[in-house]
């Protein structure tokens, strides 16, 4: 059951992460992807900085940011 919250979680992570970098959505595939590693991101940032978020909107928030800071940098590695 837990990886099935985190699969959902991941995709909405990704999703929110498209829409707030104005990049819009990119596919319930790629919106996985972009969630998934966002997330495991985003625990290994907020544990850098000795932030620690639990729950369900919690995880959603670390995966969001981390989801959010790997977009960034794709972006960057583009350009």
């Amino acid at each position: 059951m837990a990886f099935l919250w985190f699969i959902l979680i991941g995709i909405a992570a990704g999703w929110l992460a498209g829409q707030i970098m104005k990049g819009g959505g990119f596919g319930l595939v790629g919106d996985l992807i972009v969630g998934v590693i966002g997330a495991l991101l985003g625990g290994f940032l907020f544990g850098l900085l000795g932030l620690s978020a639990t729950g369900l909107l919690g995880s959603l928030i670390t995966a969001t940011v981390g989801s959010m800071v790997l977009i960034a940098g794709l972006r960057l590695m583009k350009k």
